[in-house]
């Protein structure tokens, strides 16, 4: 983990209220998928969580969708040739074990950011079928980043494009046909619970990453506190983001 004083490449609108940001830390940062960056915005006291979709020696991209004043800030304030303070990386990110041979990927909502990193990193040895969920047409984004290492399947809430329902339910329908050894997922708890109740009994691990408020990143405030299901508690930033999903309790 370090801090970085990066240099803002590019900062663009992708999809309706969601934003790709790059920068430079211009020197390469060793970055596994799955991992996360905390980013100050202006005289805020408290980064901002975001995940990391791409890193390319010094170049690192993130996307991330306008909640607050503080993300709104972001991609209103820091265009190309700003600077802006990053602490990376962060988390344990994804790992597949060399056995592990197909791989489904289940995301919805800004879930699927970190999902992007760990397509990009294992798409080229492992197959892998992606299953993506977003509200309608005009959220959907990074699609041909993860068409370019995975057979993906996009899920709409409308139905305006692609599978209509959820990711989980079009990851159930091709659970038969497609048999994988692992799964790695990123959405909202719902997504989350239903998706765990989908794969049980089913003998194959689910490796989840949490999305939770966070101050500090690195451990210190507990403000992202977790239960764990043997009744302990786990700090998502320096535990996870990525726990075993019958590691945790996810309501």
């Amino acid at each position: 983990m370090r801090e970085v004083n990066a240099l803002v490449l590019e900062n663009k609108q992708i999809a309706e209220e969601v934003y790709s940001l790059t920068f430079s830390t211009e020197e390469k940062v060793p970055v596994r998928c799955g991992q996360f960056c905390m980013i100050g915005v202006g005289q805020r006291p408290l980064r901002r969580p975001i995940a990391i979709c791409k890193a390319e020696g010094e170049r690192i991209t993130v996307c991330y969708r306008l909640k607050g004043e503080g993300t709104r800030s972001l991609a209103r304030d820091y265009k190309a040739g700003e600077r802006v303070s990053v602490l990376l990386p962060l988390g344990n990110g994804f790992y597949v074990k060399d056995g592990e041979k197909r791989v489904a990927v289940v995301g919805g909502g800004v879930g699927i950011f970190p999902l992007v990193s760990a397509i990009r990193e294992y798409g080229k040895t492992k197959e892998i079928a992606a299953y993506i969920g977003f509200r309608n047409k005009n959220a959907v984004c990074m699609e041909y980043e993860m068409r370019k290492n995975a057979t993906l399947t996009i899920a709409t809430d409308d139905g305006s494009v692609g599978y209509h329902g959820t990711a989980v339910e079009a990851f159930e329908k091709d659970f038969d046909s497609f048999r994988p050894d692992v799964v790695l997922a990123c959405g909202p708890t719902p997504m989350l619970r239903a998706l765990k109740e989908a794969v049980k009994g089913k003998g194959i691990p689910v490796y989840v990453s949490l999305e939770e408020r966070m101050g500090c990143g690195i451990g210190a405030c507990l403000v992202c506190v977790c239960e764990r299901t043997n009744g302990a508690h786990a700090r998502v930033c320096k535990d996870g983001p990525v726990f075993e999903i019958n590691e945790v309790d996810i309501r």
